[in-house]
């Protein structure tokens, strides 16, 4: 069973273990999920890609549009694989960005905005493994999203798996998934961090509000209490050293 992380290096670290792990499962669409308003996606995104150094060049990273990824081929100028952006939806542009001896696939922060292009690549790409990292897929507030695009998104949502998730409700609650394991709620008492529920699927914002109102195990097992002496505010020191 997976602990809390003490810092951002450490919840890198335990998602690319998540990833590995889901891929050895034959998982093809995995998502990764920092959950940090101040993250900035670059520093993270290039502690996240020792992942892939047995890919080389069969590694191929999209960014959600040509300024980031032109920023990060002139950041990473000597790496071995391609990096491109997302472009627009049609099918000739597509066509030419998945080639037959691209083995994996990273997608670094794609939106809401940018569903409609991200499927038809998902389309090419075929069985072939994806991973998203720090996706904002459902994000409504970015688009005037009508109910059309909303079943696309949520159609194409619902194929990912979820490899590792660590959303921070406030400096005393975390909602924290590292595959294979369960979903879990973790709360500060007393200065304690104790793994209070754990579910088989993601909570929604009510399910977690009656967790949090009862504060108490919700699960069949018993819960696991665990020191973690302000984990959640030395990681927004953390992420505030990143952004400076």
């Amino acid at each position: 069973m997976s602990e809390l992380p003490n810092s951002l290096e450490d919840a890198i670290a335990q998602s690319r273990v998540a990833v590995q792990a889901a891929l050895a499962d034959g998982c093809t669409r995995i998502q990764v999920e920092f959950l940090f308003p101040e993250l900035k996606f670059m520093p993270v995104a290039e502690q996240f890609l020792p992942l892939f150094t047995e890919y080389d060049s069969r590694l191929k990273i999209f960014f959600a549009d040509a300024g980031a990824a032109a920023l990060a081929r002139r950041d990473w100028g000597d790496a071995p694989f391609q990096i491109l952006d997302i472009g627009t939806g049609r099918a000739a542009s597509l066509q030419t960005k998945i080639q037959p001896e691209d083995e994996i696939f990273l997608f670094i922060a794609p939106t809401s905005v940018e569903v409609p292009q991200l499927e038809k690549l998902c389309e090419v790409i075929g069985d072939r493994p994806l991973v998203l990292l720090n996706p904002r897929l459902e994000d409504a507030g970015t688009v005037g999203i009508g109910y059309t695009a909303r079943k696309v998104r949520d159609r194409f949502i619902s194929t990912i798996e979820s490899a590792y998730y660590l959303r921070p409700v406030d400096d005393e609650t975390a909602v924290y998934r590292s595959y294979p394991g369960q979903w879990e709620v973790w709360l500060e008492t007393n200065g304690e961090y104790q793994r209070i529920a754990e579910l088989p699927k993601k909570p929604s914002g009510d399910e977690l509000d009656l967790i949090l109102l009862k504060g108490q195990p919700q699960t069949t097992t018993d819960a696991t209490p665990a020191k973690k002496p302000s984990v959640f505010k030395s990681l927004q020191r953390f992420l505030k050293a990143l952004s400076s």
